[in-house]
């Protein structure tokens, strides 16, 4: 309780207000008693959509341009989309086609794209800008574009045979609106979906706030995927449903993807992306917190944002996180499915575990010398021990690192985080200050300790 006098004001305001409660409380009572209908109490408002300048004032706004009104954007492994203005309006194209793309070096794959690239172009634009994006189709099918998450008339939406006419093969199209939101979204097709997207149509749309007051110093953009592609094929398969067995950034996979690249004190921010055809991923990182601060459907208030280490992503959405890079070093960044930080290999094998091999081995070593059974004893040797793989095919985990072989692979990335960096260029691995790296005890630690082994 507090020690501070009450007036005499005060108490007989106090009074007053709680006969007036007690009133009211006591009305009620007597009004259902006697069958009368006492209104509902007024629901509280919902809370407003984002604030648009575009969308207040009937006036065009100039163009926002790179550097002088955003901070452009970082796809790591893809590229941003070119744009001209004409007429104060921001003029894209895009171009839908089949194309050669290397998920990580042994697997390449005849996959659809736009513009030679999967995912597609990021699409960088201001809260305010009006565009206008040409598609141009040279697919064997009709095609269409939708923008996931962006408000634009209902003949824009890019749903064939219900918002447009699907865009035949050898034509181009041209959708048009103005961008009355601000945040992180993404685009794909939505004619024949299930090929489409499977076979990598997709791309990230970025739409940065117009008057922002604060920048990050690094922006980037993750988009994440799973692809079926069968041992020793070039074509990613769109009818699976449940064993995707290459998950991708960017549409690459661990040893492909491309390092995150921090100077130590950034304030950074990464959009994540999800056009996975059936998965959900929980994304980790190592060595820090982030805090989520935007979703597809608009900004998340501070005082809703939390600090998290994982945050899941579902299907069909985008996540916004930001953080200050205080510690230097290499940190890991990864779905925490774990057969989502595995690749083709992984996910065809027999399970072996705790089988004795001995006789296997014995009988086949006559008609195969270089034999080995494998996955007795785990299956961390199937990326270690570098046997052969059917051809265009890559083994289940990683690549060789500073301390040994990196025993992941699919959706896995790094995070590194230096004194001083030169753009995107890679580092290299991180060099650990001495006696800051997990080692083996000795005996005479162990003794110490009490340790008894």
């Amino acid at each position: 309780m507090s020690d501070t006098p009450i007036s005499r004001r005060a108490l007989l305001e106090q009074g007053v207000t709680v006969l007036t409660a007690t009133a009211a409380v006591a009305s009620l009572v007597q009004a259902q008693h006697a069958g009368m209908h006492m209104p509902e109490p007024a629901a509280p408002p919902l809370p407003p959509t984002q604030p648009s300048r575009s969308r207040r004032s009937k006036v065009r706004l100039s163009p926002g341009q790179p550097q002088r009104d955003y901070t452009p954007v970082i796809t790591p492994n893809g590229a941003t989309l070119p744009f001209r203005i004409v007429d104060r309006v921001k003029v894209f194209h895009l171009t839908a086609g089949v194309i050669q793309h290397e998920f990580a070096p042994g697997l390449k794959a005849t996959c659809w794209g736009y513009n030679g690239l999967t995912p597609g172009p990021t699409i960088e634009a201001v809260e305010g800008d009006r565009v206008r994006i040409y598609v141009t189709n040279q697919l064997p099918e009709p095609t269409s574009v939708h923008w996931h998450g962006l408000f634009v008339p209902s003949g824009m939406d890019g749903v064939s045979g219900v918002s447009q006419a699907p865009i035949p093969p050898g034509e181009t199209f041209m959708y048009e609106f103005d961008l009355d939101q601000y945040g992180t979204y993404m685009y794909h097709p939505h004619y024949d979906e299930m090929t489409q997207q499977a076979l990598g149509m997709m791309g990230m749309f970025v739409i940065h706030q117009r008057g922002a007051r604060r920048r990050p110093d690094k922006d980037f953009v993750m988009l994440s995927s799973e692809w079926k592609i069968a041992l020793g094929t070039a074509r990613p398969d769109p009818n699976e449903m449940t064993d995707f067995n290459v998950l991708t950034f960017n549409s690459k996979a661990f040893p492909g993807t491309a390092p995150l690249v921090i100077q130590r004190g950034d304030d950074v921010r990464i959009r994540f992306g999800n056009l996975s055809a059936m998965s959900h991923h929980p994304i980790h990182v190592h060595g820090l917190a982030w805090r989520v601060v935007g979703t597809d459907g608009g900004q998340v208030e501070r005082t809703a944002q939390r600090l998290e280490s994982t945050t899941l992503v579902p299907v069909g959405t985008t996540r916004t996180v930001e953080f200050s890079a205080d510690v230097s070093g290499d940190w890991s960044m990864h779905c925490h499915m774990t057969h989502h930080t595995m690749t083709q290999m992984g996910h065809s094998g027999v399970n072996l575990n705790g089988v004795d091999e001995t006789k296997i081995d014995a009988a086949t070593a006559s008609l195969l010398p270089q034999y080995m059974t494998m996955g007795q004893t785990g299956m961390g040797d199937h990326g270690a021990m570098k046997m052969p793989v059917p051809r265009n095919s890559i083994p289940m985990q990683g690549a060789p690192g500073p301390k040994g072989h990196v025993d992941m692979g699919g959706m896995f990335t790094v995070l590194k985080v230096r004194d001083r960096v030169t753009g995107q260029t890679d580092p290299g691995w991180y060099a650990d200050p001495p006696g800051t790296v997990a080692r083996a005890a000795t005996p005479d630690e162990l003794k110490r300790d009490g340790i008894v082994v």
